[in-house]
């Protein structure tokens, strides 16, 4: 039975406040995470957007599903899904040096190796990924500020919707690839999404973070789950942050809620504790 659970994530004053809605087909669940993710934020300032979803449950949960974020490094999974998008359509394998740029993009959030390869894809392949993918509201940052590309929950869920199942747009190679770089994320990058996760679940993320003149700090982080009984995915995007810690310990109070959900049976002492120096790499703007 298909039950749909909404609940506000802020006082019920305030009226035009987006709420976090909840559907399963496990009793009871969309009821409980509806409730401990609102309760998750309730003390926390700053603008939230989550999404989840458990194919094993058919749960999902959203908030401020279609707001749009800078996307910060958050948006490499996207130019790494596209290279290999692209080099599916003339069935070529990555060259070594794709291969490299790739590794250094995503485990180590490197900049660099990121500007090299959206400027060798170009930004007309990008929306060719984007449109393919039906990641309809992401777009991407114009005059090479890749960092500054509009992204939502929505799509970032979609996304790894595709990374986690198999699909036309993203071949089982390409899939399997970008989640084993994902997975080897190094230590003081994994934080956010897997706080929580009980060790019995395989994690897979990729964090983003910068600070803007408006809107302060954006923290996003973005993960998928499998494991424990379950195969999951988590987006929180967020903005509006004091600092970065601030943004990072909002999307993990958010994390703990959700793995505790949904895999109750794991003690404490074996979830996942991420890093507490949380680290990202600056990521370029125009000035302010």
């Amino acid at each position: 039975m298909l039950v749909p659970v909404v609940a506000g994530a802020a006082p019920a004053s305030a009226a035009t406040t987006p709420q976090v809605s909840c559907t399963s087909d496990q009793a009871g669940l969309a009821a409980k995470l509806q409730k401990d993710i609102t309760a998750a934020l309730a003390t926390r300032s700053g603008t939230v957007a989550v999404g989840l979803r458990d194919r094993t449950t058919n749960t999902t949960c959203t908030l401020r599903a279609t707001s749009s974020y800078d996307s910060a490094s958050v948006v490499k999974v996207t130019v790494l899904a596209t290279l290999l998008w692209d080099a599916k359509k003339t069935n070529r394998y990555l060259t070594s040096r794709e291969a490299s740029l790739a590794t250094a993009m995503i485990t180590k959030s490197d900049n660099a190796a990121t500007t090299t390869l959206w400027k060798q894809l170009g930004v007309t392949k990008i929306k060719g990924f984007l449109a393919a993918a039906g990641m309809t509201r992401t777009v991407p940052g114009s005059g090479g500020y890749w960092g500054l590309t509009q992204i939502n929950v929505t799509d970032e869920q979609r996304l790894l919707s595709l990374i986690t199942a198999k699909n036309t747009v993203l071949s089982d190679n390409s899939r399997a690839y970008i989640l084993k770089l994902m997975g080897n994320v190094i230590s003081s990058q994994r934080w956010g999404t897997p706080a929580g996760a009980p060790s019995t679940v395989s994690v897979h993320v990729k964090n983003g973070w910068l600070q803007r003149a408006t809107h302060g700090w954006r923290v996003h982080s973005i993960g998928s789950f499998q494991g424990g009984g379950h195969d999951y995915t988590i987006s929180v995007l967020t903005h509006g942050n004091s600092t970065m810690s601030y943004g990072v310990n909002t999307i993990q109070a958010v994390a703990k809620v959700i793995h505790r959900d949904l895999v109750p049976a794991a003690p404490a002492a074996s979830r996942y504790t991420p890093t507490t120096t949380p680290k990202e790499a600056y990521v370029a703007v125009p000035p302010s």
